[in-house]
């Protein structure tokens, strides 16, 4: 009697052992790396073949004379030769490398600021109260309007270019932190006081890694500010000494009433958007969402 009595614990113990590891199982994330092919289907051809489409629809309405006038639509080979020309000139990057760094250097700055400044809002009750609705207006607020403002305070220069920027971006990068703060459960932020980490090192170590999910979607938000504030500074308030932008030279194409050079400029600001969002925020995002099991690789 006394041996079944001792063997039944150990049975109970091996039975929740089995279960354990049957769910560390199931949680288990696959590392392994995608095939080729399926990569190829699932992430490469549907953008692809929207691509195609969206180029076959507009060769479809040069041909067929749906648009018959080349100075409202040009057609993709048109449009193609502007880009070839510009590239055999050494133009082309020129373009690219004007507003790209400055959409950079003006998010950096942006990123340097709305960091503290979300925090501030988001970790002191007075500051919020007095400066949280302010900054979800200003990010409603669309940024073209701060360039004639901006151009009348700094003059057509670059410094001019980042103010627009900074006042695009900084609210976005702001809330978006305040944001990840809110949704922080307060039993990890309990647990960090218990443990020592109180003031700086609390922010540091459980704050912004508790927030990093909201804080990258107001980093994601606030870059595409950036650009778009960009544009529209270079747009508005082109100068010569301010050098070739993507903004300026879809101005310039307005000028000149030629669609093949405003259409030029309209495909380089789309692939500069969409190659910072593949290249830096899309990776960003995924590791975030990985490293606390939201996202699974399959």
């Amino acid at each position: 009697m006394a041996s079944t009595d001792t063997t039944r614990p150990a049975q109970d113990g091996g039975d929740l052992a089995g279960l354990e590891a049957g769910l560390d199982a199931l949680e288990t994330v696959q590392q392994g790396r995608k095939p080729f092919r399926q990569t190829l289907v699932e992430k490469i051809l549907p953008p692809a073949a929207a691509v195609l489409l969206v180029l076959a629809v507009w060769q479809g309405l040069v041909t067929f004379e749906i648009v018959d006038d080349p100075t409202k639509l040009p057609a993709p080979s048109d449009v193609w030769h502007v880009l070839h020309q510009a590239w055999l000139e050494g133009e082309l990057l020129g373009y690219i490398w004007t507003s790209v760094s400055r959409g950079l250097s003006g998010f950096l700055l942006a990123l340097v600021i709305g960091t503290p400044l979300g925090l501030l809002v988001a970790r002191v009750r007075f500051v919020r109260a007095a400066i949280g609705p302010i900054l979800s207006g200003l990010q409603s607020l669309p940024s073209v309007a701060w360039v004639p403002p901006a151009v009348i305070w700094l003059g057509l220069n670059n410094s001019m270019m980042y103010a627009v920027i900074l006042l695009g971006a900084v609210p976005s990068i702001a809330n978006g932190l305040v944001s990840g703060v809110d949704q922080i459960s307060p039993v990890f932020l309990r647990a960090g006081r218990t443990l020592g980490a109180t003031g700086l090192k609390g922010t540091w170590h459980i704050v912004l890694p508790a927030a990093l999910p909201g804080y990258v979607a107001g980093l994601k938000q606030g870059w595409a500010f950036s650009w778009r504030s960009l544009m529209a500074a270079e747009i508005i308030a082109s100068f010569p000494d301010l050098g070739v932008g993507l903004g300026q030279l879809l101005e310039n194409g307005r000028n000149a009433s030629d669609m093949a050079m405003v259409f030029e400029a309209i495909l380089l600001i789309l692939t500069v958007g969409i190659a910072i969002d593949l290249l830096v925020f899309s990776p960003l995002e995924r590791w975030v969402l990985r490293s606390r099991g939201l996202l699974v690789r399959s």
